[in-house]
């Protein structure tokens, strides 16, 4: 109903609706986020699309893992083979391995515990950060609680309950145990980066080693200089992409496991079927008791069977679980399986070929064929480690624990493919160094192994955490889990920690640099961010800053970006002292990166006011994204806050929300509703959202057209001069936008304080300046044209 003085506004939400759209809106939340880097859940994964992501698997993860025969055995008996039933032994130990941690613990266990469709440490870590507050980063919101979990019914009475919110207290008081599993975190990551050095170059170089058969003069170092050309080439390639490289490398990988189990069937038929004993335990048993030390030492070679994995949970955010355990199965267990059991088969009849069990045990009528796949199918094996290493990377960085580097997100379609320039350089140099100082794979074995079994640990002790906190599981397969794995990975790690100094050491001082850089980034970032905190400035101080007379107020936008959450940050008056002019509208950017994969698009923004009226035009907004998602050009960006603003500014004034003390979330106004109003409160469906300025025009001309509902209507009645109002507060907005956007960063200084110790005074003066001078700047990142750019300068001492 209208008349001359107001128009009724029949806005309703059916009473059912109301008391359940919060947590269609979480759930949806979690849909979305589980399609974030080309990942769905099972119920909305077509068939055709699991197919594709499932013929990119094998070009991507399997590589690794399906090129391991070519140096398992050489690697475990590095001292001959003793008797002929330790290759039973040994082929058991490889069955049972491959089976416990490739299959039992990562496809079927580990993927489950998917952070909505990433995987890998990092993304554990993430999971755990959604159900206990355990970031180190000061920078919680009452807000995220809703877009963090689901909401759900906490039933103490429950044991599991009670076990998990007794786990959930412990990780958010106990500081101690927030900083190891924060450390924990950063060495896993650390020696994930590490390994995609490593794996590039022992792959390479075990194939090239095949070209000593029929070129016996090759000397080891032109083998090495051979391995270091295809490495280039290999890390010359990532600027395309996962999704180009997986459908390049495909079919290499394919042909190359129906080649390795074809040649497994071959020998198993002519040396000796009797292999197939080793599926009996009991040869594993007996080949320890048999070997005593040289058995548990031989340990850090069998694990190189199963090396891979951890990189195949890491790059789940690159595909999905479905497609991942639809190739394992079919494509990749058997052949591998085939291969081991076809060699050992070979090796009981020619145990003096151990050294180069793969060639010689292959017919001599495919042994080109064999050694081209071979050279092929190792480069592509260093493509999921690769890949990992990006992936963690851009997740490190999200969550403020790595520099800055440059993301590139290299597939439209999924959002999750990533390639770094700058880390992608670094891995090259590495890996090539690392070629031409070891010179065989023995030495790179060993080093091998040590990541590879450490990334293994540390993601158990994850997973069982996942178990107790989010998935609340019976304790006593937990403690099944944690006792078998735990137990079965230390024995690995001892054996490996065994041969430190035969290459051991190598990963170890990598990761631990890495480490290193990790700790003091993040470290001073929360120490900055605290500091920044302490200095908050109130908006009452904002108001008397507005309110001096020779504060000159310049037409356009201001965006000003800081990484405070709450409040206005202290370089704002320093800003006013030094420039005492401010634009028209003004608002303190934060971007925020949640712990989930993605965030949409529709739910990104969070405003709050701080001025308004003829005082001024100035908001506070949070940006959020998931760790996934990639940062929009800065025009986008400022395009898409200033449409969300003028939302924001039709709800304030119609809905009369509290500006400072509620949140107004544009496309979701009926859920904020519904989540933080005790009593009844109007809601607005998302398909009945008004657009902004131009629609009001039309809405004040409707009179008693205005559309009116039947059920439960709940009746917003607003003048035509409020309507005005709002309307010519949006138009502001809007012409405001069209004499610029200008983008205010604050170029922040840390430096330790004068009487700090002189550990403190190296790392923050020194090792933290290098890499912030040495990475890549705020407005690098953010993509800021540098004719709009704007920096104001401040010093911190912590």
């Amino acid at each position: 109903m209208a008349d001359q003085h107001q128009v009724e506004l029949a806005l309703e939400v059916p009473p059912e609706t109301r008391t359940t759209t919060v947590v269609q809106w979480q759930d949806s939340l979690y849909r979305d986020a589980s399609r974030a880097g080309g990942q769905e859940s099972y119920q909305y994964e077509g068939w055709a699309r699991t197919l594709r992501l499932a013929f990119q698997c094998v070009g991507v993860l399997y590589g690794d893992i399906g090129t391991s025969p070519l140096y398992v055995y050489s690697s475990t008996f590095t001292g001959g083979i003793r008797h002929t039933d330790d290759l039973l032994g040994v082929l058991s130990l490889i069955i049972y391995s491959f089976l416990l941690f490739t299959i039992i613990k990562y496809v079927y266990i580990a993927l489950r515990a998917n952070d909505d469709g990433d995987g890998g440490t990092l993304a554990l870590y993430s999971l755990i950060s959604r159900h206990a507050k355990v970031s180190l980063l000061p920078n919680h919101q009452a807000e995220d609680e809703l877009r963090l979990r689901r909401r759900t019914t906490v039933q103490l009475a429950s044991p599991r309950e009670r076990r998990a919110q007794w786990v959930k207290e412990l990780l958010e008081t106990s500081k101690p145990v927030r900083i190891s599993l924060f450390l924990l975190t950063v060495l896993a990551t650390a020696m994930v980066i590490t390994d995609a050095c490593l794996t590039p170059a022992i792959s390479v170089l075990s194939a090239v080693g095949g070209l000593k058969e029929k070129a016996p003069d090759l000397t080891t170092d032109q083998m090495v200089w051979i391995t270091v050309c295809i490495l280039v080439v290999l890390f010359a390639v990532q600027r395309f992409g996962t999704d180009k490289v997986g459908y390049l490398f495909a079919p290499v990988v394919l042909l190359w496991l129906l080649l390795i189990g074809g040649v497994g069937v071959y020998n198993l038929l002519r040396h000796d079927v009797g292999v197939l004993r080793a599926f009996n335990p009991k040869y594993m048993v007996d080949y320890l008791a048999r070997n005593g030390r040289d058995g548990w030492v031989s340990l850090g070679g069998v694990l190189l069977c199963f090396t891979g994995t951890e990189a195949l949970f890491a790059d789940l955010g690159y595909f999905s679980v479905r497609s991942i355990q639809l190739s394992f199965a079919l494509g990749l267990v058997p052949a591998v399986l085939l291969a081991y059991m076809g060699q050992a088969a070979f090796l009981r009849r020619f145990p003096e070929h151990v050294a180069d069990a793969f060639y010689r045990s292959t017919p001599e009528a495919v042994f080109w064929p064999t050694l081209v796949l071979a050279l092929a199918a190792s480069v592509v094996g260093s493509q999921a480690m690769i890949s990992c290493a990006f992936a963690t990377i851009a997740h490190s960085q999200a969550l403020g624990c790595f520099p800055r580097v440059k993301v590139l997100h290299t597939s439209r379609v999924y959002q999750g493919q990533v390639y770094v320039p700058e880390v992608n350089l670094l891995l090259s140099v590495a890996a090539c160094v690392v070629t031409v100082a070891a010179k065989t794979t023995e030495v790179i074995a060993e080093a091998h192994g040590i990541c590879v079994v450490l990334v293994m640990l540390i993601t158990t002790l994850l997973l069982t955490l996942v178990m107790l906190l989010v998935w609340r599981a019976n304790a006593a397969w937990v403690a099944l889990f944690f006792a078998v794995f735990a137990a079965a990975e230390s024995a690995y790690l001892s054996s490996v920690l065994y041969r430190f100094t035969h290459g051991g050491y190598i990963p170890v001082a990598m990761s631990a640099a890495l480490v290193g850089v990790m700790a003091l980034w993040h470290y001073v970032h929360v120490r900055r961010y605290e500091q920044e905190v302490e200095r908050t400035v109130s908006h009452d101080t904002v108001r008397e800053l507005l309110a001096r007379p020779d504060l000159r107020r310049v037409p356009g936008v201001g965006l000003f970006y800081t990484e405070l959450v709450q409040g206005i940050p202290p370089v704002f008056p320093h800003l006013v002292d030094k420039i005492p002019s401010i634009h028209a509208v003004l608002l303190f950017v934060s971007v925020k990166h949640l712990p989930v994969p993605h965030v949409d698009a529709a739910e990104r923004f969070l405003f709050r006011q701080v001025v308004s009226g003829s005082d001024g035009r100035v908001f506070r907004c949070v940006a959020r994204y998931g760790y996934r998602d990639p940062l929009e050009e800065a025009r986008d960006f400022a395009a898409s806050l200033l449409e969300r603003l003028q939302y924001y500014v039709r709800d304030v004034n119609l809905y009369g929300v509290e500006a400072t003390a509620k949140v107004s979330y544009p496309s979701s106004r009926s859920l904020h509703h519904s989540a933080s109003c005790t009593g009844p409160a109007p809601g607005v469906l998302a398909e009945e959202m008004l657009t902004p300025a131009e629609s009001f025009s039309e809405l004040s001309r409707m009179g008693s057209s205005v559309h009116h509902h039947h059920l439960n209507t709940n009746k917003i009645v607003v003048s035509l001069e409020e309507l005005a109002r709002i309307e010519e507060e949006q138009r502001f907005i809007q012409k405001e936008m069209g004499n610029g956007v200008v983008y205010i960063l604050g170029e922040t200084e840390v430096v330790a304080r004068p009487h700090s110790s002189l550990l403190n005074k190296l790392m923050v003066n020194y090792a933290y300046a290098f890499l912030r001078n040495n990475c890549r700047q705020g407005e690098k990142m953010l993509a800021i044209p540098k004719s709009q750019l704007l920096k104001v300068g401040i010093t911190y001492e912590i």
